[in-house]
C-alpha cells in the first residue's frame, strides 16, 4: 500500500468519523434543548435502601450517613466495608449504636477487595436476608451511593413519579450527577494560585461534562430506550435485580463499568431504564489531572470489556434497531478514539509539510478556496465541543458570566483531547489483561475528619 493510498484513506476516514460525530452531537442536542421536568410521585409508595460501598472512607462516611439519615429518615443505609484499614468500620459502628437504620456489612480478605460488583452483590444478599418474606419486592428500591455522595432530598419523590417507578416497566432510575465542589475557590487548599485556578477549571469542566453532553446523551437514550445507569445516584427496583440474578447469576458482574453492565442486563430482560434531571446526586470532582485520567481509563476499559455484549444486543427482540445502534456507537467510542489518533493527525501533518516545503503551492491552494475548507473544518471541529460551555452557563450555572461560559467551552476542546490518551491507556491495560486499580483519595483526606 503506497503512502498516497494511506493518506487518501486517512482523509476519507477522518471525514466519515467527523460527520458521524457531528450528526451524533446534533442528535443529542435536540432532546437536551427540549427537556421537560419529570412529575413527582408519592415517596411513601416505596421502601428505600441505600448501598454504600466503602474502602478506607473514614474521613467522609460519617458525614454521608448523617446526611442520608437527615433527608431520608425512613430509609435504611447499608455500608459495605471492603476490609478497610482505617477507622471506617468504627465510625459506622458508633453511629449504629444510636440508629437502628444504619447497618454494616463487613467483608474480609480474601473475600474482600475483589471488585465493586462483588461488594454490591454482598449488599444485595444481606438485604434479601433482612427483608421479611412477605415484602413486595417490586416496591423496594436499592440506591447506590458513593461514600461521599449527596442525593438531593427530592430523589425518592421524583423516582416515585409516573415517568419513573410509578411505571411498572421501569427497572432502574439514574438521576443527574453534579459536582459538589464546583464552586470551591481553593480546591487544593491555600497555596499555589495557578494550580488552584487550573483545579477550579478542571472541576467546572467535569460538572459541565455531566450536566451537559453526558446528560444530553441520556436524554437522547430515552427515545432509543437505552438509558445507562452509573455508579452514583442509581436506583433499581429489587424485583428487577432479582430478574437479573435469576438470568445471569447475580445482579452485578465483573466489568469495570459494573453499573453500565447491569443496565445492559436490565435492557436485555425487557426492563426500562429512566434518566431524570429533576433530581440529582452531588459527588466530588477530581481537582488534579493524574487521578482524573486514571478514573477515565477505568471507565474506558470497562466500556471496552462490555463489547462482548454486542451480539446479544443485536439478537435481542427487546432492543430496538435504534437502541442497538446507540449502544454499539457508545461501546465502540474508545476503539474509534484509538483509531482516531492514527487517522486524524496524518492529513494535518501532510498539510504542515506542504506548507513548509512548498509554500507557493500551499498559498495557491489557500487563496483558491482552501481557506474556506480549513476554516469550516476548524469551526466544526472546535464548535461541536465548545458549544457546551455557553449551554452549561445558560442551563446549569447562571452565576457564571457569558465570558466564562465561552471560556469553558474552549477549555472543553482541550479537555476532550485527553480522551485519546485515555483510550490508548485503556487499550493497553485491556491487551495486557490488567484490571487492578488504586483507589483515588478523597479531597477531604487533605484535612482531618470531623464527624
Amino acid at each position: 500500500m503506497t503512502f498516497d493510498t494511506i493518506l487518501g484513506l486517512s482523509i476519507v476516514l477522518s471525514l466519515i468519523f467527523g460527520l458521524v460525530f457531528l450528526m451524533y452531537v446534533v442528535a443529542i442536542l435536540i432532546p437536551y434543548l427540549r427537556n421537560t421536568t419529570e412529575l413527582p410521585g408519592n415517596p411513601d409508595d416505596f421502601e428505600l435502601h441505600f448501598l454504600i460501598p466503602c474502602l478506607n472512607e473514614e474521613v467522609v462516611i460519617g458525614h454521608t450517613l448523617a446526611y442520608l439519615r437527615e433527608h431520608f429518615p425512613a430509609s435504611c443505609a447499608w455500608v459495605i466495608d471492603d476490609d478497610s484499614q482505617d477507622g471506617t468500620k468504627q465510625v459506622v459502628r458508633d453511629m449504629m449504636v444510636a440508629d437502628p437504620m444504619i447497618h454494616l456489612i463487613a467483608r474480609q480478605l480474601p473475600n474482600a477487595r475483589t471488585g465493586k460488583g462483588d461488594a454490591l452483590n454482598a449488599g444485595y444478599a444481606r438485604i434479601n436476608d433482612w427483608l421479611p418474606g412477605r415484602a413486595d419486592r417490586s416496591q423496594v428500591l436499592i440506591c447506590i451511593v458513593d461514600a461521599d455522595g449527596r442525593p438531593a432530598p427530592n430523589m425518592l419523590e421524583i423516582s416515585a413519579g409516573p415517568d419513573a417507578f410509578g411505571n411498572d416497566y421501569v427497572g432502574s432510575v439514574q438521576v443527574e450527577v453534579r459536582m459538589s465542589n464546583r464552586a470551591d475557590p481553593l480546591p487544593l487548599g491555600p497555596g499555589n494560585r495557578w494550580k488552584n485556578r487550573f483545579a477550579r477549571t478542571l472541576i467546572r469542566l467535569q460538572d459541565m461534562e455531566f450536566r451537559g453532553p453526558i446528560s444530553a446523551m441520556q436524554m437522547a437514550r430515552r427515545y432509543s430506550r437505552t438509558v445507562s445507569i452509573g455508579g452514583n445516584g442509581q436506583l433499581s427496583r429489587l424485583s428487577a435485580l432479582d430478574a437479573v440474578a435469576a438470568r445471569f447469576g447475580e445482579p452485578w458482574h465483573g466489568a469495570l463499568l459494573e453499573d453500565f453492565e447491569l443496565g445492559l442486563h436490565l435492557i436485555l430482560l425487557g426492563w426500562r431504564n429512566v434518566y431524570t434531571t429533576a433530581s440529582w446526586v452531588d459527588q466530588e470532582a477530581l481537582p488534579e489531572l493524574k487521578p482524573l485520567i486514571r478514573q477515565r481509563v477505568r471507565w474506558a476499559q470497562g466500556g471496552m470489556q462490555c463489547v462482548r455484549y454486542l451480539p446479544a444486543i443485536w439478537r435481542s427482540r427487546r432492543v430496538t434497531n435504534l437502541g442497538a445502534w446507540e449502544i454499539t456507537y457508545f461501546m465502540l467510542t474508545p476503539w474509534l478514539q484509538v483509531m482516531g489518533t492514527i487517522v486524524y493527525p496524518l492529513p494535518l501533518l501532510v498539510m504542515v509539510w506542504n506548507m513548509v516545503n512548498y509554500p507557493e503551492f500551499f498559498k495557491a491552494y489557500f487563496v483558491s478556496g482552501g481557506w474556506a475548507l480549513l476554516i469550516s473544518y476548524l469551526i466544526l471541529g472546535v464548535g461541536e465541543f465548545a458549544i457546551w460551555g455557553p449551554l452549561y452557563r445558560k442551563r446549569s450555572a447562571p452565576e457564571l458570566s457569558w465570558r466564562q461560559g465561552f471560556g469553558l467551552g474552549l477549555a472543553y476542546v482541550g479537555y476532550m483531547l485527553l480522551s485519546y490518551v485515555v483510550a490508548w491507556r485503556a487499550f493497553g491495560r485491556l491487551a495486557s489483561k490488567q484490571s487492578d486499580w488504586v483507589k483515588t483519595k478523597r479531597n477531604a483526606e487533605r484535612e482531618p475528619a470531623q464527624v
